[in-house]
């Protein structure tokens, strides 16, 4: 039987692009084969279902039963189950999985888990992270600073930001560069994935009309993402072989 893969996508600071985050992470495994489903904690309007209908739940992950909905089904076959946590959730998810034993059967390599922790502007951001990092034991932990709202991160003293970045040695940064304002917002009106706009696919994989510059840019983008997530074999994490780039779907 696969091991079971658990990604969190989360902050507890809105407006930070978790959601973006995880469409990428979504595509990705998609291009390289790996069995994927998804839960969407926006309850009871999900935004990451609307792109992914097909594989997507919307669950209150505050409640039991909805915790149940996703915990007691992780051998159902499918290798990775992608969490987007909505804003102000992640700490208190965590904790949810602390207290129901789920960061002991990953710290016993029963279960791989990661969280992809998307990084704000703020100081706060960084007190976010030495909250997170308490539950990390067991667990791959990666700081996303996204640019897609033209974020400037960590505008401080460099001390400060080492103070905070040196405690925590197990942690890895990733980069999400910004992509062209108008092709991001074309996707968001398509409400499809980014690797079917960029086939020229509309919704249940019907042909499209979109611009051939605005896929240009977002193919781009998405081959910069990926080379990100090849960095650090997130593939290899899901016990599949990264082999495809953006567009060749």
């Amino acid at each position: 039987m696969v091991k079971p893969v658990v990604i969190v996508v989360g902050a507890d600071k809105g407006g930070v692009g978790k959601t973006t985050v995880s469409r990428t992470l979504l595509d990705y495994f998609s291009v390289n084969n790996v069995q994927t489903r998804a839960f969407d904690t926006e309850s009871p309007r999900g935004t990451l279902k609307r792109f992914y209908p097909g594989i997507t739940e919307i669950v209150d992950m505050t409640t039991t039963a909805d915790q149940m909905k996703i915990f007691d089904t992780l051998n159902s076959g499918l290798s990775v189950t992608v969490i987007d946590a909505r804003a102000g959730l992640l700490s208190s998810a965590l904790a949810s999985l602390r207290d129901i034993g789920f960061l002991d059967s990953a710290r016993s390599g029963q279960i791989t888990f990661a969280v992809f922790h998307i990084l704000g502007s703020s100081i706060a951001s960084l007190d976010e992270i030495e909250e997170t990092a308490t539950f990390m034991s067991g667990a791959k932990y990666y700081l996303v600073k996204n640019f897609i709202n033209d974020t400037q991160f960590f505008q401080w003293d460099q001390a400060t930001y080492n103070s905070y970045f040196h405690r925590i040695k197990h942690a890895t940064e990733l980069t999400i560069p910004k992509l062209n304002e108008m092709a991001y917002e074309q996707v968001e009106i398509a409400s499809v994935p980014f690797i079917d706009f960029v086939a020229n696919k509309g919704r249940n994989d019907e042909p499209a009309t979109n611009s051939f510059v605005l896929r240009g840019y977002v193919r781009h983008w998405l081959a910069n993402v990926w080379s990100e997530f090849d960095r650090i074999n997130l593939t290899e994490l899901a016990g599949a072989k990264s082999a495809t780039r953006a567009g060749e779907k």
